[in-house]
């Protein structure tokens, strides 16, 4: 905020005020007594004039101390040109003001207390308002909210704590030295009749008599309740020296003289003042010389207009300057204002455009930028308009980032969700990179490859790496097919030459008695045949013939029987396949395939039953009857191993 925002924040501290505002109101009741006594002083003789002037102008005096401690509460809305508060945070203003309060008088440093909590109190707001708006953003309700005050805040409060009750021993102390003041002013007046009934000479008695007035001046405030009886005998008591000694008129021209150079060297001091740059110091300055002129004592008769004309003339000509110099700030701060609302408006449309794209995020918040440059160069409005123009400009803004926000939260769930896609498919290509069915995988990663390039983008951070990762995994396969097929001749060669080598080892094996371990053990020798790659093409059915008839041969001399003769080789090509990525799915189609066709099966044997019963006792009916029953016999035994592939299949994993 502002300068204008952070001084008018000052006016909430009640307390500082409040104290200044009573100050202010006992020192208008100690006025209030001083004309009246005054008035009543009038009635004394024309010879003692003079004196009586010196009396009428401390109260004028006291009227200017009225004046002052009035300023004084002015000038502590007003920002000490050597703090900079606002761009402080809560724990620095809390230790400014734990080093503030520090000094013994805090009425030294109450201008600069109510600045430190003024603009505290502010940045306290801000900081609740950010948490309640984080508390809602995370999905709290804003009426479960509860805030408690932090470090920060009860550092401040504790220094706080502080100054008030330094704050309460001053004016226990002022209190006192009303007390003391009032016996010091007793013992004036006693001095005063004393010196009223003395016979001592008019010179000594007289400059006796100017003594206890000055003394009587510079003693401070009394208890509001003895005010009206001290300027009674006081005023008394001076009629009474007056009407004594009977000052002679030489004495009352030499005062009258001194008062008069004093005077005339206050105008010359407030004629300097017209060449003075600054329009607040002059004026400050003159209302000091104003004071000095009103506590200086009357001129000779014939010079007092004179003089008094001299020094009001400078002074209307100090007050015309800094009224124009107001005329002039006023104006611009109409200019201001008319600047701020073009901005609020250009800010306010900017807020309320509809958005699709980070760059045009970007591009508006960039625009919002320079306009809060172009904010912080135009001068503050009104005081009574700064603050809503303020308000409405951060208004529009805190809209665009709320705005902005959600969509980058958006956003961000967006790329979260495409980065646990691609890593998936990382890791779908990852298992299959070291797979040698090299069509099948081949079209799996080129599947894979497309949809990677539906999904839309992740986050900045994960892009590069998870992209290199899936690269890396393809680029390995395609890199291993590739060496492959450059040395496809040798390598079928030297497989051809392994297969052998395993049909040799089959005939040669020594079976024992067990069935079980007899089986395993041609189990074996299927699952590294399957492992062996491709052969020349031209060898390939006689290789693959010759090692079926071993396995036959060595299964007819074990006595294995038919189902699992038949379902030997079955199970061995898918115990491999159940290792491979696309297993389960291949499996499922098997399984799926048997069922059926054992379903077909069972309808035809049901159905050749049924057309046996329709045949007469023939000799060509008998001939066709058998060929039925051997149909229906064989069909019962592929049932039963295809029963038994398919329960292999539900087993296998």
């Amino acid at each position: 905020m502002e300068n204008n925002d952070i001084q008018n924040l000052e006016i909430h501290d009640d307390e500082l005020n409040q104290e200044m505002k009573n100050e202010l109101q006992e020192t208008s009741a100690v006025l209030t007594e001083q004309n009246t006594e005054i008035e009543q002083v009038s009635i004394l003789s024309e010879n003692n004039q003079a004196d009586i002037e010196t009396v009428a102008e401390e109260a004028k005096k006291s009227e200017l101390e009225a004046e002052k401690l009035m300023s004084d509460i002015e000038k502590s809305q007003e920002l000490p040109a050597d703090i900079d508060v606002e761009t402080m945070s809560r724990l620095e203003l809390a230790d400014l003001l734990v080093e503030t309060v520090k000094v013994e008088d805090v009425n030294t440093v109450k201008n600069e207390v109510a600045l430190i909590k003024g603009t505290f109190m502010k940045k306290e707001k801000e900081h609740r308002e950010a948490l309640l708006e984080k508390f809602i953003a995370d999905g709290g309700k804003k009426e479960e909210f509860e805030y408690s005050h932090d470090l920060q805040t009860e550092r401040f409060n504790a220094a706080f704590e502080i100054y008030k009750e330094k704050r309460a021993r001053h004016s226990e102390n002022l209190e006192k030295q009303k007390q003391d003041n009032l016996a010091l002013k007793l013992k004036i007046l006693d001095d005063l009749r004393i010196l009223v009934e003395s016979e001592e000479e008019l010179k000594k008695t007289y400059d006796a008599f100017k003594t206890l007035q000055e003394r009587w001046k510079e003693i401070g405030l009394v208890p509001k309740s003895e005010i009206n009886n001290l300027w009674q005998n006081y005023n008394f008591l001076v009629e009474k020296f007056f009407d004594k000694v009977k000052i002679n008129k030489e004495l009352k021209d030499l005062d009258l003289k001194k008062n008069l150079e004093l005077k005339i060297e206050i105008c010359e001091k407030a004629e300097e003042l017209l060449l003075e740059n600054s329009i607040t110091k002059s004026f400050r300055q003159l209302q000091k010389y104003h004071e000095m002129w009103h506590e200086i004592g009357p001129v000779p008769q014939d010079k007092n207009d004179e003089i008094w004309e001299r020094f009001r003339t400078t002074s209307d000509k100090i007050n015309e300057r800094r009224r124009e110099y107001y005329d002039k700030i006023k104006v611009e701060q109409e200019k201001n204002i008319e600047t701020k609302s073009a901005l609020c408006e250009q800010a306010e449309q900017v807020a309320e455009m509809v958005i699709t794209t980070a760059k045009d995020w970007q591009e508006q918040t960039n625009v919002l930028n320079d306009m809060l440059k172009v904010w912080k160069t135009v001068g503050p409005a009104a005081k009574e308009e700064n603050d809503k123009i303020w308000i409405r400009f951060k208004t529009a803004i805190d809209n665009f980032f709320h705005g902005k926000k959600e969509f980058y939260d958006k956003l961000k769930e967006e790329q979260i969700t495409n980065y646990n896609q691609k890593l998936n498919l990382c890791l779908q290509a990852e298992a299959i990179k070291n797979s040698q069915d090299w069509k099948r995988t081949t079209e799996e990663l080129i599947r894979l490859q497309q949809e990677w390039k539906k999904i839309g983008p992740v986050p900045i951070k994960y892009s590069d790496k998870t992209w290199k990762r899936f690269r890396a995994a393809c680029d390995e396969f395609f890199s291993a097919k590739s060496n492959y097929f450059a040395n496809i001749g040798t390598i079928e060669d030297d497989n051809l030459k392994m297969k052998k080598e395993l049909i040799q080892q089959l005939n040669e094996y020594p079976f024992g008695e067990n069935k079980n371990e007899n089986l395993q053990v041609i189990k074996d020798f299927q699952r590294k045949w399957m492992e062996i790659g491709h052969v020349p093409i031209k060898s390939k059915m006689d290789i693959q013939q010759e090692f079926r008839n071993a396995i036959n041969a060595n299964l007819d001399k074990l006595k294995i029987d038919s189902v699992e003769k038949s379902t030997i080789g079955f199970k061995s090509k898918f115990e491999n396949i159940a290792h491979s990525p696309e297993g389960n799915q291949v499996i499922y189609k098997e399984k799926t395939f048997i069922q059926t066709k054992i379903n077909a099966m069972k309808n035809d044997i049901k159905l050749w039953e049924n057309n046996i019963g329709f045949f007469a006792n023939s000799k060509k009916a008998n001939v066709l009857k058998d060929e039925f029953l051997e149909k229906i016999e064989k069909a019962k035994q592929d049932i039963k191993v295809m029963e038994e592939k398919l329960k292999f299949l539900r087993e296998v994993k």
